[in-house]
């Protein structure tokens, strides 16, 4: 029995199939597979989604308010990709394991996080500056300065 069978051909149900069943390197043997995002696509997506940010626009500056507990500044990450689009990215560890301790409950998220953000026109990449202090990391993208207004020429007439 085919997976379209299974799921009544209903695509959503089908995706999320393939999403479940995907590998890193869709390597499984099996074909079908290869139509759907693979776990890599999957887990990256759930780290963006998992880490929240809170963005604000200054009159000079945007600056990026990313919470980030327990992580020093080398697990951090902070790049502009593709000229304007600003990465923060990294990974948060479980400490080791101590004999004869073991979990009772694990909330906390380990494991890779990442956030992009498109930085709009007037955001100045050259001047861009991060600080994490206390647990949250504030990442200032400075602006460039408003163009400057044309000013009309005048053009003098002469008589023929």
């Amino acid at each position: 029995m085919d997976i379209d069978s299974l799921m009544g051909f209903d695509p959503l149900l089908r995706n999320l199939h393939y999403i479940l069943e995907a590998t890193d390197d869709n390597t499984t043997g099996n074909k079908s597979n290869n139509s759907g995002p693979s776990r890599a696509y999957v887990r990256d997506a759930r780290a963006m989604a998992a880490t929240p940010a809170d963005v604000k626009e200054c009159p000079n500056s945007y600056v990026f308010i990313v919470d980030m507990p327990g992580l020093k500044s080398g697990d951090i990450k902070v790049q502009v990709e593709r000229d304007n689009v600003l990465v923060i990215s990294g990974k948060r560890n479980r400490e080791e394991e101590k004999e004869g301790v073991k979990y009772v409950r694990m909330e906390r998220r380990m494991g890779k996080f990442m956030k992009k953000f498109a930085l709009p026109e007037d955001a100045n990449t050259d001047k861009i500056s991060a600080i994490c202090q206390d647990g949250v990391l504030t990442v200032t993208v400075e602006k460039l300065p408003p163009p400057e207004p044309k000013k009309p020429k005048t053009i003098q007439v002469q008589v023929a």
